[in-house]
């Protein structure tokens, strides 16, 4: 009842109001029936997570939890792209500096997403692999739509997921179909997301994802807020700890990696493909 309840709010277009935020890459709007925020990236043509991106993500979260929002929706301004995942000009023939600044910043979105107490789901209208499908699942419920990929596909570029990303992984698909799909950088369709567990519901259209996502948030509406966000956080509480142990060696070591020359060569022909790419 609940759930049938929020679709009809959600497909009568309930009233809603536009936050302000710090640039134009990300925008949030909260519903006013169901005090749902809708968090969208903005930063086309990809949403590739350059820092300015990650800023805005961190600020518009803490907005959401400050406006004492219901729930909280993640989904892409893109027609055909959640996020494409960090940005590799970020990475690329750049200092040591920026990819400490652009790796805290990773550390910094994940957090708060992944540990926010309120109810979140993301709803994928778009292709959705690396520091995409981290913030994806970072969220409790994914909604996806057909014929697009997700996955973590670091190993492609010579870089390793983080262990505190492996953990949440792992804690949505089985142990051995995780390790699996890390080690082989594997991107999943969006039927086989499904059928492996990492997304929850198909949905058509966008507007299909986002009524799918307030229907899950809208299953909370009789649980005390307070006993459901501890609840949460008492699962999610041991992999936050461990991250917040190892985090400064998590920096040092993505650093590490990510300036070696062998990495860097990968990253180098992988942008010269995509230069080729557009040539045709």
């Amino acid at each position: 009842m609940l759930r049938s309840n929020f679709l009809r709010l959600m497909a009568h277009g309930a009233p809603s109001r536009l936050m302000s935020t710090a640039t134009k890459l990300t925008t949030v709007e909260i519903n006013d029936k169901t005090g749902i925020a809708t968090l969208t990236m903005n930063r086309p043509p990809v949403n590739s997570q350059n820092v300015q991106l990650l800023l805005d993500l961190q600020t518009s979260i803490s907005e959401i939890e400050n406006n004492k929002s219901r729930g909280l929706i993640l989904t892409s301004a893109s027609s055909n792209v959640f996020s494409a995942g960090l940005d590799i000009f970020e990475m690329y023939n750049t200092d040591v500096e920026r990819l400490r600044t652009v790796w805290t910043e990773l550390q910094n979105v994940w957090i708060a997403l992944y540990g926010t107490t309120l109810p979140t789901a993301a709803a994928i209208n778009g292709h959705a692999p690396a520091g995409g499908c981290l913030l994806a699942t970072a969220c409790e419920y994914r909604v996806m739509r057909p014929n697009f990929l997700i996955g973590l596909n670091e190993a492609q570029l010579g870089i390793i997921a983080p262990k505190w990303l492996m953990s949440g992984f792992a804690s949505i698909l089985p142990k051995r179909v995780a390790e699996r799909a890390l080690t082989q950088g594997r991107m999943f369709t969006t039927q086989e997301a499904f059928e492996v567990g990492l997304i929850d519901e198909i949905a058509s259209s966008k507007e299909e994802a986002l009524e799918k996502c307030a229907a899950f948030i809208g299953t909370f509406a009789k649980v005390n807020p307070l006993a459901r966000g501890l609840t949460k956080l008492q699962f999610r509480g041991d992999n936050i700890k461990e991250f917040e142990m190892i985090r400064e060696k998590d920096i040092a070591d993505f650093v590490a990696l990510a300036s070696s020359p062998g990495v860097q060569k990968v990253m180098g022909a992988y942008l010269e493909n995509l230069k080729n790419k557009v040539k045709k």
